[in-house]
């Protein structure tokens, strides 16, 4: 399948301290979460050359701060619009300031917002937060998925993600680095849930039940600044991989995302 080389992202930042994701289309700018300072997003943004004037809409995952801390300050200083389903804006609405209600949407999950040349698409994930809900971006034949914050993947989500492009997939902690770690027993406890974070094992065996022919770049996200280590999590996803017969760096891309430098602007 021919890509479109005007379809491109870049993850600006993606870990417990704060998420953003840039995606473009030859007609459509948008953000998924603005979960740093709107100072560091407009950083973030420079370095890969493009500006936060151009962009239109944000849309939000769910009220955690990593994922919701600028929202507010860039929909007031750019209008952006932003988008996020009704339990999300109730338990973040006061986290964010002031917006003009014309700039406050609602996609529920199941719902696709419909640009032109580009579809955003909701699907509702396992996590502890109001009604956290993740998205897959589409543009033509073509298709980015982001899942950086849920417990575990269900056979639903799977099949609603199966055969992507190019994921952002949680791999947030080792578990035995999390077990011996300083975090408390309950925090310990409520990270390993079901309502968690995907371990570097479990973000595995989630991409191994949805990478599929299309599928030709992998991003490992969401790591825990406490408990993993980027080599650690790329290791762990490409030996078992690579042990179940998946052409890791042949067949597809796995790639690493950083909390505090964006990756190169790249196409999907």
């Amino acid at each position: 399948m021919k890509r479109d080389s005007q379809f491109k992202f870049s993850v600006l930042a993606s870990g417990s301290t704060g998420n953003s994701t840039y995606l473009e289309t030859p007609h459509h700018r948008i953000l998924i979460d603005g979960g740093l300072s709107g100072k560091k997003i407009e950083a973030l943004m420079n370095s890969i050359g493009r500006s936060l004037k151009d962009v239109e809409a944000i849309f939000v995952t769910h009220e955690h701060s990593d994922h919701c801390q600028g929202v507010g300050v860039l929909a007031r200083r750019y209008g952006l619009d932003v988008y996020a389903n009704r339990g999300t804006w109730g338990a973040m609405s006061h986290h964010l300031g002031k917006i003009d209600p014309l700039q406050k949407h609602l996609l529920e999950p199941g719902e696709v917002k419909d640009f032109g040349d580009l579809q955003v698409e909701s699907f509702a994930v396992s996590h502890d937060a109001a009604e956290p809900q993740f998205y897959q971006v589409h543009h033509d034949d073509q298709t980015f998925c982001v899942l950086t914050d849920t417990g575990y993947v269900s056979d639903r989500v799977a099949g609603t993600i199966r055969d992507a492009d190019t994921y952002l997939m949680e791999c947030n902690h080792d578990v035995q680095m999390l077990r011996e770690g300083p975090y408390t027993w309950s925090l310990k406890q409520r990270i390993l849930g079901d309502s968690g974070h995907l371990s570097n094992e479990e973000g595995a065996n989630a991409l191994m039940s949805v990478v599929g022919r299309r599928t030709n770049e992998i991003l490992l996200g969401h790591r825990s600044q406490h408990n993993n280590r980027r080599s650690l999590a790329h290791l762990t996803v490409a030996s078992m991989m690579t042990q179940h017969d998946f052409g890791v760096d042949h067949d597809f891309m796995l790639e690493d995302a950083e909390p505090d430098k964006a990756t190169p602007l790249t196409v999907v």
